[in-house]
């Protein structure tokens, strides 16, 4: 199992030296790690269907509770099969999409990546190691949406998806660490144990806030949706394969997975109906005025993702058994109709459906594959939407919790529109006269038309034969949500009820408005009037004024003089030091507790007064660096003559180097510059003073504090126990505080590289100017 998720992470690696040898032709070879990766986890299948499980546990970083969990279950194992099956289908069309691109390695590389990271957010039962793999699609992703990276729109594009996600994920991360800490353990199945402790803690409502906080933006919910219209800026592989059937399903997935634990309170149920249900109106709306067909497919997508969200809601049996089903029927015909989309797009130039017409007549093939597609989203019989559909409908008439006529209301409503924006996507293109512009296109290579072919294919299959699905993949994916079995065979037919005449309803409702309402540039338009309220223009606009706020505050007290820099810290400390030291009482010691004073810190306290006051008088670089050294050598002395020779040598070492630097560095600038200003002077010297005489009280104070020696006790008797060594300063700095020494060779290691780039840069006159 470990090999299986991490696969394409290997392969992604692999890619950078050989990645050169897969283009042209060879390309199509990539398509082998999904299709090995599908019949890998479809041989699970019969065990999933008879109640079974499989767990995998990889010991990684178990002082943290840290370990590589993976759990394959009835949920795990639909996601893994969408992530691998219609991954199977993008890598065999992307070999002809995209076989004349330059970066065509580069793309693989990203999507193998990718796929490793979702089939690990599927497959993992411990948070921390989720959350891994949660920030891992959102970076994977952001390559994947700005891979024409010479486009304005798609780096503008991937760096709002990367934004939103990534401050979702941050939220997120907090809610796994609180549940992990208030359960005890950080593995999934551990935390359904404790579903009732957890559900009961005062701090439940605020887990429940950060965990959505991270499904909702990964799944575009309303506000945070306008991230996914603009990701369609990438090419379409990766549209069809992110934002149909995995990446915006991530945080379906998380809360499907997440609702044994939290789920089934006021808390869980209001809010995922409230946001499911707006997202899901809201987004069918706008896409009956897009005109592009890939905008008519983000916020049809969007809409989805709202409807799932929504039965999550509701949280009975039966809602979860409609969003087990939903999410394998959105992903075969959305995925068939990003794919389409591409082919169109490919070859006659355009996506607006206001120009798209009669394509049937030179992309026959396709053609079919769109209309079936378009008849499993708007769910006629016989098709697997029209399943998915009429158990939407049975899950809102059926739930006690709210209202289920506005539940069901609101459904019937968004898919009215859904069923428009179907068939505007898989009908519109191939309906009517052929433009004569478009006469002279050809089918293309067969790599191209066949995915989407046997997606819309799979959607009349399990329509037709609906036991091919339910008992092998969609009753296990629900029985894993609600933590019971489900025994619930899907039906073609369940007689004249209601659910039966709600789904006519939207059938004539969406195709009449299919037929009297034109797509149009005015219609656009007017939407448009409105983007001033919308949450991307008010999300815009505080970005804008964060950034011109953050503008002021840096030139404010970011100057670029290490003087000011200096000061402001130096004032500070003597602000904060002295109140302190006011209110916590007088300040006092005992001079018995200080030793005799000898004649050689006498004249070592004198050299020091007279080298200072020359550091802070003279304007000669050269003698300031020499009258530093000699302070550093004074101290040095008083080390030697409070028995530490080993810190004496330390100091006399570094402070020789520090000499040597200096000179080499400052004996070519010019004197210091002469200061006038004598108010400036006071006040650095009546700051400097302030600081020393506090620094010089905190001393006395620490003088007069009882002296505790279990510390250096500790270190006394077990350097050499525990760590074998009889240098105590040694053994403190290597092994007991040995992660912080690591850590700092770390960071001279980074300042040595920078310093030698430096060293090696070699600019060109333009440059340097």
């Amino acid at each position: 199992m470990l090999i299986a998720v991490l696969a394409g992470l290997i392969v992604s690696i692999l890619y950078i030296p050989f990645g050169k040898y897969l283009k042209g032709r060879l390309a199509v070879l990539v398509a082998l790690l999904p299709i090995g990766l599908f019949a890998y986890f479809a041989s699970f299948i019969p065990m999933i269907s008879n109640g079974g499980n499989a767990d995998y546990q990889y010991p990684w970083v178990p002082s943290l509770g840290i370990n590589l969990d993976f759990r394959l279950d009835g949920l795990s194992l639909l996601f893994s099969l969408l992530i691998t099956g219609i991954g199977s289908l993008v890598y065999l069309y992307a070999s002809s999409y995209l076989k004349a691109h330059p970066y065509l390695d580069r793309f693989y590389g990203y999507l193998s990546l990718f796929m490793a990271a979702m089939l690990g957010v599927v497959l993992s039962d411990n948070v921390l190691l989720l959350f891994i793999f949660w920030e891992l699609t959102s970076i994977s992703s952001f390559f994947l949406i700005g891979f024409n990276n010479d486009s304005a729109e798609s780096r503008k594009s991937s760096l709002v998806a990367l934004a939103v996600t990534g401050g979702g994920g941050f939220l997120l991360m907090a809610g796994f660490v609180l549940m992990g800490h208030l359960s005890g353990s950080y593995s999934i199945q551990e935390m359904v144990q404790s579903n009732e402790f957890l559900k009961n803690n005062s701090l439940y409502p605020l887990m429940l806030l950060l965990v959505f906080a991270g499904a909702f933006t990964k799944s575009a919910q309303f506000p945070f949706h306008f991230w996914l219209p603009g990701a369609m800026k990438a090419p379409t592989p990766i549209s069809a394969y992110l934002h149909s059937a995995t990446m915006v399903k991530a945080g379906v997935y998380l809360l499907a997975r997440i609702y044994p634990v939290l789920g089934g309170t006021d808390y869980w149920t209001y809010p995922l109906i409230i946001v499911g249900g707006i997202t899901m109106l809201y987004s069918a709306f706008h896409s009956i005025f897009r005109t592009d067909l890939k905008g008519i497919l983000a916020y049809s997508t969007i809409s989805a993702l709202g409807v799932l969200v929504f039965l999550i809601g509701i949280g009975t049996a039966q809602s979860l058994l409609a969003a087990s089903v939903f999410i394998l029927v959105h992903a075969l015909y959305k995925a068939a109709l990003f794919l389409i989309t591409g082919v169109i797009d490919h070859e006659t130039g355009t996506r607006d459906v206001t120009r798209l017409a009669g394509l049937h007549k030179v992309l026959p093939p396709l053609a079919v594959g769109g209309f079936l597609a378009a008849l499993s989203s708007a769910g006629l019989p016989f098709t697997f939407g029209f399943i998915g559909k009429d158990l939407i409908y049975e899950a809102t008439l059926n739930t006690d919790s709210v209202m289920p006529t506005i539940l069901t209301t609101l459904a019937v409503i968004t898919n009215i529109f859904l069923l428009y924006a179907g068939l505007l996507a898989g009908l519109k293109p191939f309906t009517g006269r052929l433009p004569t512009a478009y006469a002279g296109i050809h089918l293309p290579h067969w790599l191209m038309w066949i995915p989407p072919m046997l997606l819309s294919l799979l959607g009349i299959a399990f329509g037709a034969f609906p036991a091919l699905a339910d008992t092998a993949l969609l009753n296990p994916a629900a029985a894993a949500m609600i933590n019971k079995p489900i025994d619930s065979p899907l039906k073609i037919w369940h007689g004249f009820n209601l659910v039966l005449l709600l789904s006519t309803v939207t059938l004539i409702l969406g195709a009449v408005l299919y037929l009297i309402r034109k797509p149009s540039a005015g219609g656009l338009a007017r939407i448009e009037r409105f983007d001033y309220l919308s949450p991307r223009h008010l999300l815009t606009k505080i970005v804008y004024y964060s950034k011109k706020f953050s503008a002021r505050y840096t030139q404010t007290l970011h100057s670029g003089f290490l003087r000011v820099y200096i000061f402001r810290i130096v004032t500070f400390a003597v602000l904060l030091l002295g109140f302190r030291l006011l209110t916590g009482g007088p300040v006092w010691f005992t001079p018995n507790h200080l030793s005799p004073i000898s004649v050689y810190e006498v004249v070592v306290g004198g050299i020091l007064i007279v080298t200072i006051y020359l550091a802070v008088t003279t304007l000669s670089r050269l003698t300031a660096v020499v009258a530093t050294s000699v302070i550093g050598y004074c101290i040095c002395l008083l080390f030697v003559f409070y028995s530490a020779p080993d810190l004496a040598m330390t100091q006399f070492t570094i402070d020789t180097l520090t000499v040597v630097l200096f000179v080499l560095v400052l004996f070519r600038l010019p004197p210091f510059l002469n200061f006038t200003n004598r108010l400036a002077r006071m006040r650095d010297w009546l700051l400097a003073s302030s600081f020393g005489a506090i620094v010089s009280l905190i001393a006395v104070q620490v003088l007069n504090q009882p002296f505790d020696h279990a510390v250096s006790r500790f270190y006394g008797e077990n350097a050499y126990l525990l760590a074998k060594g009889k240098n105590v300063v040694n053994v403190i700095l290597v092994d007991f505080r040995g992660v912080d020494t690591m850590f700092e060779i770390v960071v001279l290691a980074i300042a040595a590289i920078g310093v030698f780039s430096l060293l090696k840069l070699k600019l060109k006159a333009s440059e340097k100017e």
